[in-house]
């Protein structure tokens, strides 16, 4: 049983860079950090960085902090804000770019269980500020995730998980953008989550981001 459950974690892992051989898949990097501050306060700061092809042609990184707020047992509040800078395809930051954006977003999670099952529902609007002046967006991004492995120290070191995100606006045609995601979690302790993922973005009639297939790689630290 467990040579079966290490091949198949090396075929999660080793895939998405076979593929990335095949056709340009992109990378998408995310480094964060929470502070919990008690059971119902917390803040948080993330960088991301990506790129349209595998570590290459890098056209975006984005830095963002705020706070969360468990206002229910299965709820909680966030806001956040940030900066977002697209550039243009063709190289690493290419200028001029596509998109130099500040954003303000506020959104409600709400958590809820089936059996070892989590499903998370999160509401998010977003304020944006562009280069191409003032929008806004509307958010929704569906998610199921299940632990598991065996458990020490209240969590399980192992997680899979799969999302699926829609994007509007409040101008036509409404409709912006899908994105897709897979991902497979690893806890080496309580305070630190290990992350790797497939993500899939389409876009509609935008032109400031570029709708693309990533390879996510993430790194989660969480304080107590």
């Amino acid at each position: 049983m467990k040579r079966v459950s290490l091949v198949t974690l090396i075929l999660i892992l080793s895939t998405p860079i076979i593929i990335a051989q095949n056709y340009d898949l992109g990378s998408w990097n995310i480094v964060n950090l929470k502070l919990n501050v008690n059971n119902k306060w917390s803040l948080f700061g993330e960088s991301q960085l990506r790129s349209l092809k595998f570590y290459n042609n890098f056209n975006y990184y984005e830095y963002k902090a705020g706070f969360n707020y468990k206002f229910y047992s299965n709820a909680t509040f966030t806001l956040g804000a940030g900066s977002y800078q697209t550039y243009r395809e063709g190289g690493d930051f290419v200028t001029p770019k596509n998109n130099n954006e500040f954003r303000i977003w506020p959104q409600i999670v709400l958590f809820q269980s089936l059996g070892k099952l989590k499903i998370e529902q999160r509401y998010r609007t977003e304020l944006r500020f562009t280069s191409n002046g003032y929008r806004n967006r509307f958010r929704y991004r569906l998610g199921l995730s299940y632990p598991f492995g065996k458990e020490k120290n209240d969590y399980k070191p192992f997680k899979v998980s799969t999302s699926n995100e829609i994007f509007f606006t409040d101008n036509e045609p409404y409709f912006e953008r899908n994105r897709m995601q897979v991902a497979f979690n690893y806890k080496p302790s309580k305070s630190t989550t290990l992350q790797v993922g497939y993500l899939h973005q389409f876009d509609y009639k935008i032109n400031d981001e570029t709708g693309r297939d990533f390879l996510q790689i993430g790194y989660f630290i969480e304080i107590f």
